[in-house]
Order: structure tokens, then C-alpha cells, then sequence
């Protein structure tokens, strides 16, 4: 604070005659400066061909000419070098306010590689934002995003680009590190007055067939799980379980799947069990809504003549 002082003090010192003389030298300076921004600014346009590189580089030579300027300011006015520090002070606190968000994201680059938050190919949500990761820049990574007004785990087409600072903003769910399994269930609704035995049999036979290897792999990765973190072991083996409601016998059978097949595992239990369930002759029925109509009051009256 004293030191800024004492700037202060140092320009109010000045007489008219000395502070035009150093107006003068600092407009021409000024003039220069500009100048071999300019040029250099040239110069990198016809030296770099991507758009992104040139446009950084230019971003940059501007910001060092801002400085050069407040430095040769301070120099001009005060004719004093140990202003330097008091220069490189204010341009340091000026560079931390204008540029936190930057700063904040370059941590979060750091925090991404030193902690394995997540890597390229991995599917991760990030600011209600999901995704398969394709690439992870200094201050943004990019996904390929998944769903919005595409149904189930299918790409949308669009490249959506997340600042690294949301790392230390709110939770990143990460689909494929460690674990690279999901929990789903599918529901299936059977009529009253089916062979629920027979049903139950048909629907877990074909979940054996269809999801053993799942859960065989599933089992090796989760064990590593348990020895990396606290955590208890967990029955990854298919479950089925049945469920009376006021409309139907409701079998859910939970399963683990690989994160990205998902929609197609559905699809080939659902097409199994409905050829099963046809091939029983209506032992087995799927039920739906439906209403039926036990009573219809008529209307009753008589006719005035």
C-alpha cells in the first residue's frame, strides 16, 4: 500500500513541461509496441493453419502487448525501475480476476491426470451432461454426447464441449472406471391364472443363457473393487423376483450388463421371452391394462304423451 503511495506521489511531482515530454516518448513507444503486435499477429496467421492454435497465439500476443504497455506506463510517468513489482503485482492480481474461470480449469486438467477421474473412451455424465469422453484439453473435455431426445444409450450426434472446472462443482459419474458394468432390470407382466411356476422357469432359463457371461466377468472385476475401496461384495449373479399387484404377477429380473449394450441385451431378452411365452400355447400370458365392464346401468323413464 505504501509503495502505491509513493506512485501516486511520484506523478503528482511531475511539471507540465517534463509530463508532456514523457507523453511523448510514451505515445511513441505506445505506436511501437502496437506496431510489432501487428506485425507479429501477421505473422502468425500465415505460420499456423489450425484455427484454435492461431486463435490462442494471437490471444496471447495481445495480452503480453497490454502489459508491456502498463509496464512502460509505469516506467514513463515515474522514471523509477522498482516499480516493476508493484506493476507485476497489479497485472497479477488483474490476470487472476479476469482469468479465475481458466485458472480453475487448468486445476481441473491437473486433477483429471492425477487422480484418474476419468480418461478418453470412458462414458461419464459431467454437469447433467452424458457422454463418451473423446478428448481432454487443458481447459475442456470433450464428449460425444448420449441421449437428450435419443432414446436409451444411443449418441445424439452432438460434440459437447465441458469446462474442467466442473470437476471441483458437482459429482462426475463415470460408467466404465474400476467397474465397467451397470445394473438393469426389465419388468414382465404375466396375466393371472398363467403357470407362474412354468413362467418363472422359462424367463430365468433364458437369463442363464443369455447373461452368465456377464456376470462371470462381472464377479472378476468386482473382487479388484473390493480390494481397491471400502466397499461390500455384491451379488452380481441375475436375480428374479415376483411382485402381485392389482393387475398382474410382475416378474423383475436385475441383471448387470456391459454399460454399452444395454439397449441391445434388452432387446434380445425381451424378443427370447415373448417367443418363449408364445411357444406355451396361453399357459403363459403377458398381461396389459385393460377394463372390463361388469355392470352397465340403463336409464329408466317414461314418456309424457
Amino acid at each position: 500500500m505504501k509503495e502505491f503511495e509513493r506512485f501516486i506521489q511520484a506523478l503528482q511531482g511531475l511539471d507540465s513541461n517534463e509530463l508532456l515530454v514523457q507523453l511523448a516518448q510514451f505515445t511513441v513507444w505506445v505506436l511501437f509496441i502496437l506496431l510489432m503486435t501487428w506485425l507479429v499477429r501477421k505473422g502468425i496467421n500465415r505460420a499456423l493453419d489450425d484455427n484454435t492454435t492461431r486463435y490462442r497465439a494471437k490471444k496471447v500476443v495481445r495480452l503480453v502487448s497490454y502489459a508491456l504497455i502498463l509496464l512502460l506506463a509505469l516506467v514513463t510517468f515515474t522514471g523509477k525501475v522498482q516499480y516493476f513489482t508493484l506493476a507485476i503485482g497489479l497485472i497479477s492480481a488483474g490476470l487472476a480476476f479476469a482469468l479465475q474461470e481458466v485458472i480453475l480449469s487448468l486445476a481441473g486438467w491437473v486433477a483429471i491426470f492425477a487422480s484418474g477421474l476419468y480418461k478418453p473412451g470412458d462414458r461419464v455424465e459431467i454437469n447433467n451432461v452424458k457422454g463418451d469422453v473423446i478428448d481432454i484439453g487443458l481447459t475442456r473435455t470433450t464428449l460425444m454426447e448420449i441421449g437428450e431426445w435419443v432414446h436409451s444409450d444411443n449418441y445424439s450426434g452432438r460434440i459437447v464441449q465441458i469446462s474442467n472446472a466442473f470437476v471441483f462443482k458437482g459429482p462426475i459419474r463415470n460408467y466404465s472406471t474400476d467397474f465397467p458394468f451397470v445394473w438393469d432390470e426389465i419388468n414382465l407382466p404375466v396375466r393371472y391364472g398363467s403357470d407362474l411356476k412354468r413362467a418363472q422357469e422359462l424367463i430365468w432359463d433364458i437369463a442363464q443363457q443369455s447373461l452368465s457371461e456377464y456376470a462371470e466377468y462381472a464377479r472378476t472385476q468386482w473382487k479388484v473393487m473390493v480390494q481397491k475401496y471400502l466397499i461390500e461384495n455384491a451379488n452380481v449373479a441375475p436375480t428374479l423376483s415376483l411382485k402381485l399387484t392389482d393387475n398382474w404377477v410382475e416378474f423383475n429380473l436385475r441383471f448387470v450388463v456391459d454399460y454399452k449394450k444395454r439397449r441391445v441385451t434388452k432387446d434380445s431378452l425381451y424378443r427370447q421371452i415373448h417367443e418363449a411365452i408364445a411357444q406355451t400355447g396361453g399357459a403363459v400370458q403377458l398381461a396389459s391394462v385393460t377394463l372390463e365392464l361388469v355392470n352397465f346401468p340403463g336409464t329408466q323413464g317414461q314418456s309424457k304423451a
